[in-house]
C-alpha cells in the first residue's frame, strides 16, 4: 500500500526453534549492570551451555576485554545459524509483544526501521531522532561487534507520542486471533515475554494507516515520528555501520541491503506501564566533602546558586554515609540532569584518575557508595509528557536523562535477524 511512513518494515524475524530454550537464550541489555558483574555471572550460570543472546552480544560489563569476547560473538553467531539453532517465527511481517514486569503489562511491535530515516546529530530534523546526546567516543567499541556480525538482535525501544492509542493498541486488542509465538518467564527477575505474530496484510495496512495519521499530528515544520527511548548508542552504531556499507554500494544494491535497517521495537510513551526513572550518577577515585564546594563554585560561574527556591533544581549527593540536598537555583540548564553533566564533563576533565558509572536504581547507588573513594548523585525523576515536544523544541536532552525501567524491566534480546 502508499504510505506517508517509510520508516518502520517487516522483516524476518527469527527466534529459537525449540521453545524450551527461550528462557536461557533472551538476556536483558548489554548496558545494563555494568558496574556489577556478579549480575552477568549468574546469567551465564543460568544459561549454562544452552543457546543464548548472552553469547551474541557484548555486556558493556566487559567492554574493556572486547579484544578476546568479539571473536567469540561472532562464532556464536555462525554456530547458531549452522546449527539451525533459529528459525522464522514471522517472514515477513512484525512481532507484537507484551512485557510484564512489575510496573505492568507494556506492550509493543518488533519490526525493522530504515536507518536512512534517523539522524542521531543535535538539531536533526529528522523523522527519527535521538531523544539524548549521543556521545560519538562510544560508538566504536559497539561498532566492532557489529562489523562482521552475521545476526542482529536488538534492545533498542522506539517511542511514538500517541496519546489516542491508536497503532499498537489496537492490534494488541485483538491478539487472540494472532498467532502466538513465544510465552515465558525471563531470566534473573525480568517479569514475562509474550510475543504475537503480524502478518496478515490486513493488519500491517492498518498499522501503517495510524502511523501515517499520527505523523499528520506532529507538527510541519518538524515533524518527529519516533524518538529513541533506550538503546541510543546502539542504534547510532547500527547507522555508523550502514554510512560505511553505504559507500561501496551501487544506489541499486542501498535499497534493500540488510545493513540499512535495525531492528527494533516501537511502544507508545503514554503506555501506563512504561515508568520513566531517572539515571543516577556515581563517581570512583575521589572522596571528601570539596565536591560540594567545587559544584558551588561552578554553579556561580554559570550565574546559578546553592540556595532553597521555587525553581531550584534537586540534587542528593550521597558518601561516605553522608547525605546531603543540594539545591540549585537559576541554573542556566533546564533540567537538573543538564547541570550535574555540564558540571561533570567539566571536572572530570582535570581529574583524568576518577572514573564514572551512570547507574539505575537509588538502591544500588547507596551501595555503592557505602566505602571510601566513591560519591553518587541522586537525580529526580524525570517526566515524559514533555519528552517530544522537548526534543522537536529544544533538540536532545544531556545524555543519561533518562531510564525507561529499572535495569531487570529493560528490554530483554529475543528476536533476531540476518544481517
Amino acid at each position: 500500500m502508499e504510505t506517508k511512513n517509510r520508516c518502520i518494515y517487516p522483516g524476518e524475524l527469527l527466534i529459537p526453534v525449540h521453545s524450551d530454550d527461550f528462557p536461557q537464550w533472551a538476556c536483558v541489555a548489554c548496558d545494563q549492570f555494568t558496574s556489577q558483574p556478579e549480575y552477568w555471572e549468574k546469567a551465564k550460570l543460568y544459561v549454562g551451555d544452552k543457546p543464548s543472546t548472552l553469547n551474541i552480544v557484548l555486556p558493556e560489563c566487559y567492554l574493556a576485554h572486547d579484544d578476546e569476547r568479539i571473536p567469540m560473538i561472532h562464532q556464536s553467531m555462525k554456530d547458531y545459524l549452522d546449527q539451525g539453532v533459529l528459525a522464522p517465527a514471522v517472514k515477513n511481517g512484525f512481532v507484537l509483544t507484551e512485557r510484564n514486569t512489575t510496573s505492568g503489562a507494556r506492550v509493543g511491535i518488533v519490526g525493522l526501521l530504515d536507518l536512512e530515516c534517523y539522524d542521531y546529530k543535535k538539531g536533526s530534523k529528522s523523522l527519527v531522532r535521538a531523544t539524548e546526546e549521543t556521545i560519538e567516543a562510544r560508538i566504536p567499541p559497539r561498532l566492532k561487534v557489529r562489523r562482521g556480525a552475521v545476526l542482529e538482535t536488538s534492545h533498542v525501544l522506539m517511542l511514538m507520542d500517541d496519546p489516542m492509542h491508536s497503532v499498537v493498541e489496537p492490534l494488541f486488542e485483538k491478539r487472540s486471533e494472532l498467532e502466538k509465538v513465544y510465552d515465558f518467564p525471563l531470566m534473573l527477575g525480568g517479569g514475562h515475554l509474550t510475543g504475537y505474530a503480524i502478518t496478515s496484510q490486513a493488519d500491517i495496512d492498518a498499522l501503517y494507516s495510524a502511523l501515517d495519521a499520527l505523523l499528520a499530528q506532529s507538527p510541519n515544520e518538524s515533524p518527529l515520528l519516533f524518538a529513541v527511548g533506550d538503546g541510543n548508542h546502539s542504534l547510532a552504531t547500527a547507522k555508523a555501520n550502514w554510512e560505511e556499507i553505504k559507500k561501496t554500494l551501487t544506489s541499486e544494491q542501498t535499497t534493500a541491503h540488510p545493513a540499512r535497517f535495525a531492528m527494533v521495537e516501537i511502544e507508545n510513551i503514554h503506555d501506563d506501564a512504561l515508568i520513566f526513572e531517572p539515571i543516577h550518577r556515581v563517581l570512583f577515585g575521589y572522596d571528601g566533602d570539596d565536591m560540594l564546594d567545587e559544584i558551588a563554585a561552578f554553579a556561580a560561574q554559570k550565574g546559578a546558586r546553592i540556595a532553597d527556591a521555587e525553581d531550584a533544581q534537586e540534587i542528593i549527593v550521597v558518601y561516605e554515609g553522608k547525605e546531603v540536598n543540594l539545591s540549585i537555583a537559576g541554573s542556566p540548564y533546564s533540567l537538573a540532569v543538564g547541570t550535574l553533566q555540564a558540571f561533570l564533563d567539566q571536572w572530570l576533565a582535570s581529574h583524568p584518575s576518577v572514573s564514572i558509572d551512570y547507574i539505575h536504581g537509588e538502591d544500588v547507588v547507596r551501595d555503592l557508595v557505602a566505602g571510601e573513594n566513591a560519591i553518587g548523585f541522586l537525580l529526580p525523576k524525570p517526566t515524559k509528557d514533555s519528552l517530544f515536544s522537548t526534543v522537536i523544541g529544544e533538540g536532545s536532552l544531556p545524555r543519561k536523562t533518562f531510564s525507561m525501567g529499572e535495569a531487570n524491566e529493560k528490554r530483554y534480546y529475543m528476536e533476531a535477524r540476518k544481517l
